[in-house]
């Protein structure tokens, strides 16, 4: 999939220190950054990450990516990420390629940017864009967190029409694949149509095997379903939340 991104950078000339060669392939380049990164000489690791980069090395694209996302080693800057992960995606990788894993990251990391727009760039929002990245992730690589954030925005109409039933199908296939947060959602879900008992069980294990960056949303769900319901219920969900190796589908 081409992602309608601005113009990406013209080629860049790259003065490789006398520790790497100029004539040296992406693969000694990618190798020698790494090490370099390891080493914590991120200068020169940039640098010849760039340099491999210019030469199509995907791992070096992601890198970097990763690198201008989290400014580390470099001035943060979301829209240079953004560039080379639109890279990345303008490749043509197949699902199960030695690259799918930089691929699906890239995917997810586009459909971020997308989701919000980077300020001060060409970048604007665009939510039908972002949840068609989504869905790609989601249906043709199976990224079970592709699928929770696919879901929540059919759930929430965003991108495109509101579709509930659709946007439970995606959150049971990626509660299915691990994502606690999609269990939580899952259950939180069933519980309101009235399946109380499971709907609990689904929150009460979520709540139990929650990343923490998301007990406290996770939990929150789970206290206010607990709290409406009689001891009966209580007891049963906490019950068949203890027995959930693999959590049934209802």
């Amino acid at each position: 999939m081409l992602v309608s991104a601005p113009a990406l950078r013209s080629a860049m000339a790259f003065d490789i220190s006398s520790d790497v060669p100029k004539d040296s392939g992406r693969f000694d380049l990618f190798r020698f950054a790494f090490k370099a990164y390891k080493n914590g000489d991120k200068e020169k690791a940039v640098e010849a990450y760039r340099y491999a980069a210019e030469k199509g090395h995907t791992g070096s694209r992601w890198a970097l990516a990763n690198m201008y996302d989290s400014g580390d080693g470099v001035p943060e800057n979301d829209y240079e990420a953004f560039k080379y992960y639109a890279e990345i995606v303008n490749q043509d990788v197949e699902p199960g390629s030695p690259d799918t894993g930089f691929y699906v990251n890239a995917l997810l990391a586009l459909a971020r940017y997308y989701y919000t727009g980077i300020p001060g760039s060409a970048v604007n929002q665009d939510l039908a864009q972002a949840r068609q990245l989504y869905f790609q992730a989601a249906s043709v690589f199976g990224n079970p967190d592709a699928q929770f954030h696919l879901a929540e925005m059919i759930l929430n109409g965003e991108g495109g029409a509101k579709n509930v039933r659709l946007a439970k199908k995606w959150l049971n296939l990626s509660r299915k694949n691990g994502n606690v947060g999609a269990m939580a959602v899952f259950g939180d879900l069933i519980f309101n149509e009235g399946q109380a008992v499971l709907g609990l069980a689904y929150l009460t294990m979520a709540a139990d095997h929650c990343p923490p960056s998301d007990c406290a949303w996770i939990r929150d769900l789970q206290e206010k379903s607990f709290s409406v319901v009689d001891e009966t219920d209580r007891r049963g969900a906490v019950a068949l939340a203890q027995n959930m190796s693999t959590p049934p589908s209802p």
